[in-house]
């Protein structure tokens, strides 16, 4: 699955949990500019990624995802290893 200039996630995201729906999001106005109109939901879950030099690591990964648009700006928050 290609995710990223920066970075690829290897399989599955695991754990995934919901951080905020709707106009809890900060970036909502902007997200329905770019995207589209649709049922917004910030996202967090782990995943194995390469990096852009190769690398492999285990990271927290937050993303936006609406029904019919899928997922968009996945970025890594933080690595867990």
């Amino acid at each position: 699955m290609s995710s990223s200039p920066h970075f690829e996630i290897l399989g599955e995201i695991q754990g995934i949990e919901t951080i905020a729906v709707g106009s809890a999001i900060r970036d909502l106005n902007r997200l329905r500019k770019q995207y589209g109109p649709g049922n917004w939901r910030k996202l967090k879950g782990t995943a194995t990624v390469r990096l852009f030099d190769g690398r492999i690591r285990n990271a927290e990964i937050h993303w936006y995802e609406a029904h019919g648009i899928g997922k968009r700006k996945l970025k890594i928050k933080s690595f867990l290893d």
